[in-house]
C-alpha cells in the first residue's frame, strides 16, 4: 500500500542539516562550510596514501601524570613496582600511547582534511610497551575510501596505523573509520 504523502518516509537528516535544526550551523549544505572550505576533501583523498605523523617523546612525567587521572596501575605510577612487574619498567598505559597517537593523527593529518568525526576503531593492538623515554612516531595509511550510503554527501575513510618506537619496533597498530566531507556534496 502506498503512500498519500510523497515526503514519507522523511529523509534522515545529515550531520550539516542536523547541527543547522539545533541552530550550531547557518548553512545545510557540506560544500559550503567555511570551516573546512580551504582543507582536502573526499575526492582529495587516494587509495594507499600514507602520512607521516610525527613523534613525541614520552617522558616519566608524562606517564605519572596520565596515570594518575585514567590508569592508576601500579607499574604506571611507581618505578619500583614497575620493574617488578611483567613490563621490566616504568610504561606508558597502553590507552596513553593511543591519546598521544590521536594527538599526531590529528596534528599530522585530521586538521588538514575535511574530517567529520570518528566512526570507531579496529584490530587494536599494543605489541609492546611503551617505557618512559621512548620515542614514538606514527604513519597512517589510506586503506579504503567510499561513500556513506546513509550520508552521501560524506566519505569513509579507513585508515590503518602504525606506532614505532625509537628502535622502528612496532609498539601500536589498529585500523580506524572517519567521515570525511565530500566537496561535491550529494551526488546525483
Amino acid at each position: 500500500m502506498g503512500s498519500a504523502n510523497p515526503a514519507w518516509p522523511p529523509r534522515k537528516a545529515g550531520p550539516a542539516e542536523w547541527l543547522a535544526s539545533r541552530g550550531r550551523l547557518t548553512y545545510t549544505s557540506t560544500a559550503m562550510n567555511p570551516v573546512t572550505a580551504h582543507r582536502r576533501h573526499f575526492e582529495d583523498l587516494a587509495l594507499g596514501e600514507t602520512v607521516e605523523l610525527g613523534a613525541v617523546t614520552v617522558t616519566k612525567d608524562m606517564i605519572f601524570a596520565f596515570a594518575r587521572e585514567f590508569d592508576p596501575l601500579p607499574f604506571h605510577l611507581d618505578e619500583d613496582a614497575a620493574k617488578r612487574s611483567l613490563l621490566g619498567g616504568l610504561a606508558s598505559s597502553g590507552w596513553q600511547t593511543g591519546a598521544l597517537t590521536l594527538r599526531l593523527l590529528c596534528d599530522g593529518f585530521l586538521n588538514s582534511i575535511a574530517a567529520a568525526g570518528g566512526l570507531g576503531f579496529s584490530d587494536l593492538k599494543w605489541r609492546q610497551p611503551v617505557m618512559a623515554g621512548d620515542t614514538i612516531s606514527a604513519r597512517a595509511t589510506i586503506a579504503g575510501l567510499r561513500r556513506s550510503s546513509h550520508h552521501p554527501e560524506l566519505g569513509i575513510m579507513t585508515l590503518d596505523l602504525v606506532v614505532l618506537n625509537q628502535r622502528g619496533e612496532p609498539v601500536m597498530t589498529m585500523s580506524l573509520a572517519n567521515l570525511v566531507e565530500a566537496r561535491e556534496g550529494i551526488p546525483a
